[in-house]
């Protein structure tokens, strides 16, 4: 049992268990502000733009629950009646929540990539141009290979 508990303890304490762990906890508090942006601020508009449409609201009554549903029933009304609903109006809030998140998450990692690069050093000059024909030649050349001139 012993070796077990510090198998476990070394696996914890290894920096892929803690990296891991702490990505799963930021990934949902992200995934909160963008549920949020898409419910509270990027839906609305759209659903105003389309002639006030809640697309929380969306929904095909695919069998009547214990009364009939008016015309213009929510889904919350719909749910409390018991009818059963086919929710495209939600299904494409999740789609456009996807969508913004996976596009965030491109970002937070192109951000990432971009800190790890190193700075490239600058390297020193391998070849120069012959002042006569212009040709790229090695830098310790004296003679230019391609027009023969004597170089300085």
């Amino acid at each position: 049992m012993k070796k077990i508990f510090d198998e476990f303890k070394d696996f914890i304490i290894k920096g892929n268990a803690m990296d891991l762990a702490i990505g799963i906890i930021i990934g949902s508090a992200f995934s909160v502000v963008v549920n949020s942006i898409v419910e509270n601020l990027l839906m609305p508009p759209l659903g105003l733009l389309l002639g006030r449409v809640n697309f929380q609201d969306l929904f095909i009554v695919l069998r009547q629950g214990e009364q009939a549903l008016p015309p213009n029933a929510t889904l919350a009304m719909a749910k409390e009646l018991g009818a059963v609903t086919f929710n495209y109006g939600q299904f494409l809030t999740d789609i456009v929540s996807f969508i913004l998140l996976g596009f965030g998450v491109f970002l937070i990692i192109k951000a990432i990539n971009k800190l790890k690069q190193k700075p490239e050093e600058p390297t020193a000059p391998t070849e120069k141009d012959c002042p006569y024909c212009l040709k790229s030649i090695p830098i310790k050349a004296t003679r230019c290979p391609f027009c023969t001139s004597q170089l300085e």
